[in-house]
């Protein structure tokens, strides 16, 4: 099992997380984004993942992409905690408030979007930063309206152990922290952030703690 990641990446954060959870060992393959022009856009990489995205987890023969996909096949086809709930109406539960995450918050304020609107646009540090701002508050507030008062809701996401939606929820935080995000009008978010917090799985996934973080 070999997992191509880099350590700032939210989506391989994501992974990281799931892997922990399960207890499962993957070889870490360091692609980064920044060095060289993006170690992503080389003949290496490209071969592995044409839309030059991490995380790529090569896995029983098969190269996945996209880290939800990775997190559910390793839920389906892995011992361990299970990441999503056994009911149907659970596990669609979980999957909405993970897409809110890596489909609606993040894609938008990735690094090639924020790339592209520095080099292309002209927009400044200042700019971009209020455009990530903007696009982070107004999903992190759908989020924990979602969340708050939410039966469904335990100490985690989803009930009382952690799953799917915190592995997503955790870097999302941890980004909006690195943009100086206003986190104050989320407090259900970061009961739940602090609660992952004090799991080794997700301390152990930390972006500070990876071997190839700068």
């Amino acid at each position: 099992m070999e997992l191509h990641t880099y350590y700032r990446s939210s989506a391989s954060y994501r992974v990281r997380i799931a892997l922990n959870l399960k207890e499962l060992t993957a070889e870490h393959r360091y692609v980064h984004l920044s060095k060289n022009g993006g170690e992503q856009f080389g003949a290496a990489f490209d071969a592995v993942n044409p839309q030059h995205l991490l995380p790529v987890l090569e896995i029983d023969g098969l190269v996945l992409p996209q880290s939800l996909a990775i997190i559910e096949y390793l839920d389906e086809t892995r011992q361990g905690a299970p990441l999503l709930p056994p009911d149907p109406a659970g596990r669609a539960r979980v999957r909405a408030l993970s897409q809110t995450i890596a489909a609606d918050i993040h894609p938008i304020n990735n690094l090639r979007v924020l790339k592209y609107l520095g080099a292309e646009l002209k927009a400044d540090q200042e700019q971009k930063n209020a455009w990530y701002r903007h696009w982070v508050a107004l999903g992190l507030e759908a989020l924990e309206r979602q969340l708050a008062g939410n039966p469904a809701t335990g100490r985690f996401c989803h009930g009382d152990t952690p799953g799917m939606a915190d592995c997503c929820l955790v870097p999302q935080l941890y980004n909006a922290r690195r943009f100086d995000c206003d986190r104050s009008r989320y407090p259900t978010l970061l009961a739940i952030d602090a609660r992952c917090a004090g799991l080794a799985a997700f301390r152990a996934a930390h972006p500070d703690l990876q071997p190839d973080a700068e």
